[in-house]
């Protein structure tokens, strides 16, 4: 018994000693790097262009609206913020001068009517009296000068019933003119909309803009039913686009939502602007009117769909290197590099025309030192 238990020493030692190496090396080997990785699949693909700086949302309509004429406000019918229709009074001048003489023209008016209505009846009842008159010389009662007479009676009030014509005419015209000159001193909305800004109190003074001489308007009028927005593209892409295109709106103000619109109009010049780049500006409207509230001025980029494919094998774009490169897992979750053929590209995804298959992991990211061909990987958030 005794010469068996140095050979069963020597096992047990090496065992030992077996699994303190491979304890050893499994707490010391290169542990995985963790690396954030993607997997190929199919979907769209779209190229596009973005605008170069911010755009803005204007209206379809806005006025700076002011009195033709200038004179005292007296009376404001509005408040800022007010939503008002087409056609409503928005401010008053002081205009009773005006008034009184429409006031005037209007009594004028009448008398002229009732003159008339007064002549015409003389003139008619001068006109029987001649048929009667013709009528008594014919059955030899009366001498034809008498008939004469009678005759030359009735076109004479005829004649002045026809020249009151001309007095109401007149009349008529005079009320036009001091409605005018009223009208002048009234701001009437031009549609509908919201009022922006006021700039005046009541009893101030307000006079129109001489030329040359701009100065701020009295009622700033935005029709907010129309909205659009127009944005500067770059000059190297304003060839591709369209009238009629398909483009996306993003608000600064209402981050994460995305509005579809189409291109309603391309400047037919460029804009230069010292110091940067030159750019054509172009206007998109919304397809369907947002339920947000959109205020005008808000800033906007547009984003134009130039061309659309679905059902295609894509990468994320930010996976690939240059030389159309990229990193792949393979089955061994190790390193390996593929050179790619793509098509259509956009700031998501890339067509993939070959080079890769449905199912295949790509890396996303790659701004480590230690990534080479043959390492092995293990994801970051699995």
């Amino acid at each position: 018994m005794p010469p068996l238990k140095k050979p069963f020493k020597l096992i047990s030692f090496a065992l030992i000693a077996g699994a303190i190496a491979l304890a050893g090396w499994y707490y010391t080997r290169p542990k995985p790097l963790e690396v954030e990785w993607a997997t190929i699949a199919t979907g769209s693909v779209e190229a596009t262009i973005v605008n170069t700086r911010a755009g803005t949302i204007k209206s379809c309509q806005r006025s700076d609206l002011a009195p033709i004429t200038g004179g005292q406000i007296a009376k404001i019918w509005v408040k800022e913020g007010d939503h008002v229709q087409k056609g409503q009074v928005l401010l008053e001048l002081w205009s009773q001068d005006l008034q009184a003489q429409r006031e005037l023209a209007q009594r004028q008016l009448a008398m002229a009517q009732e003159r008339r209505r007064e002549t015409c009846i003389l003139a008619e009842n001068a006109r029987r009296e001649s048929i009667r008159t013709q009528q008594l010389v014919e059955q030899g009662f009366v001498s034809s000068q008498r008939a004469d007479d009678a005759n030359a009676n009735a076109r004479s009030r005829q004649a002045s019933c026809e020249a009151t014509i001309a007095d109401i005419k007149r009349a008529e015209a005079q009320i036009r003119v001091s409605q005018a000159g009223i009208d002048r001193t009234v701001i009437i909305a031009p549609f509908s909309g919201v009022i922006g800004k006021i700039s005046g109190e009541l009893g101030e003074f307000t006079t129109p803009s001489p030329p040359g001489i701009p100065t701020p308007p009295t009622i700033d009028l935005i029709d907010d039913s129309c909205l659009y927005v127009t944005a500067p593209m770059d000059e190297v892409d304003a060839p591709k686009i369209k009238i009629g295109q398909e483009a996306r709106i993003t608000l600064d103000a209402m981050p994460g939502k995305i509005f579809p619109g189409k291109i309603r109009r391309i400047a037919p010049y460029v804009t230069e602007i010292e110091k940067q780049a030159r750019t054509v500006d172009i206007e998109v409207d919304f397809l369907q009117v947002p339920a947000d509230t959109l205020l005008v001025g808000y800033s906007a980029d547009v984003e134009v769909v130039l061309e659309r494919r679905d059902d295609v094998l894509r990468i994320p774009t930010q996976a690939i290197r240059q030389n159309n490169k990229v990193w792949v897992v393979d089955a061994k979750d190790r390193l390996a590099e593929q050179p790619l053929e793509t098509g259509l590209s956009n700031w998501s995804f890339t067509e993939i025309r070959t080079g890769l298959k449905a199912g295949d992991r790509v890396l996303t990211s790659f701004d480590q030192d230690k990534i080479k061909a043959g390492v092995a990987v293990q994801p970051k958030n699995p």
